[in-house]
């Protein structure tokens, strides 16, 4: 069965993502695709600057770009909109009855919202189950994390069994993160800039809690573990590097923590969901890697790579890890929460 699905802020990068991997997607169908008013009646190849190497699709090219009201759309909504006009038109959205996947930080904190990395926290998915009589709405909103988050929670999501006390994080964050047309040329070229507005320190230091937190009577109790962040922006075009230290309650060997990263897997690789990379996490044993050229799109942009553990002389054990901040860190992060969705029966 085909389920026909819309995408909000469909000219934007992470909508165009959107309909990049949605395009030959076995499940999900572009039906709708919804934009500012400014696009609204146009034609999509009119009404968007295509950016990615991937081709438009022809289909897409020729279809009517629709406002960003609730009515038309199909009952599932991907939304790639901006922060700063997603709350109200993703909440009309879920009051009339659709299901909002989005990648907007909007909802992410909300108590009563899925924050949802699927290998990571699948019965996070709970929380769906109140959401709607407690909002008065007809449909469902849930969120995935920043796109730094999805990366961090990820390595750190297999040594919550160490006992996980304490992490420094400083990201190395691509260009494609602020969007198009991102950072100015004369900013980013040859310089890193050690800063990165709408509270993306902030983001890091409390998502990973909820992420990494437990289920307890039908609300979410965050993880313990203390969270120091830095940011930066770096010229690279696709790919958020991160540095990072933890500090854990048991004292495991190297190739105890390589072990729980490798062996890692989830609900979507259980289910064999269409986005599921095969094994979630990999590790690289060169003295070099990760880097974004070289590892960014592994699987599909959907695998999170780590590398360089080694001890840490401050807290107990430091590494390297990297994702796409597009594809597993936005649009294909939605879609694999989607996925999911499906199989259990929530769409």
């Amino acid at each position: 069965m085909t389920i026909d699905v819309g995408i909000l802020g469909a000219t934007g990068m992470v909508g165009q993502q959107f309909i990049a991997l949605l395009a030959d997607h076995p499940w999900f169908r572009v039906t709708w695709l919804g934009a500012s008013e400014r696009s609204a009646g146009k034609a999509y190849r009119a009404a968007a600057a295509w950016r990615l190497p991937n081709p438009l699709p022809e289909d897409i090219a020729r279809m009517s770009v629709d406002a960003a009201t609730p009515g038309r759309a199909p009952a599932l909504v991907f939304s790639g909109l901006d922060s700063s006009v997603a709350g109200e038109i993703e909440g009309a959205f879920a009051h009339a009855g659709h299901i909002v996947v989005t990648n907007s930080r909007n909802y992410r904190m909300e108590a009563d919202v899925p924050l949802l990395i699927p290998e990571v926290n699948a019965d996070h998915l709970d929380l769906l189950r109140t959401q709607a009589s407690a909002r008065g709405w007809n449909g469902r909103i849930v969120t995935n994390p920043n796109c730094s988050v999805i990366v961090y929670a990820m390595a750190l999501a297999p040594l919550r069994q160490f006992g996980l006390k304490t992490s420094i994080i400083t990201t190395l964050q691509a260009i494609s993160g602020a969007g198009y047309p991102g950072v100015a040329s004369w900013d980013i070229l040859g310089n890193v800039i050690p800063f990165i507005g709408g509270g993306e320190e902030e983001k890091i230091e409390t998502e990973t809690n909820k992420i990494l937190g437990a289920l307890k009577n039908g609300a979410i109790r965050n993880h313990p573990v203390t969270v120091s962040a830095a940011v930066n922006r770096v010229p690279v075009h696709n790919g958020h590097t991160a540095s990072i230290s933890v500090a854990l309650d048991e004292q495991p060997d190297a190739d105890a923590i390589v072990a729980a990263w490798n062996s890692f897997r989830g609900k979507p690789q259980e289910l064999g969901l269409p986005s599921a990379p095969p094994q979630p996490i990999v590790y690289l044993t060169e003295a070099n890697r990760p880097q974004p050229a070289l590892d960014a799109n592994r699987d599909g942009g959907m695998t999170v790579t780590v590398g360089r553990l080694r001890r840490c002389p401050v807290l107990d054990y430091k590494f390297v890890a990297l994702g796409h901040n597009t594809i597993r860190g936005a649009a294909g992060a939605a879609i694999l929460n989607a996925e999911l969705m499906h199989r259990q029966g929530l769409l």
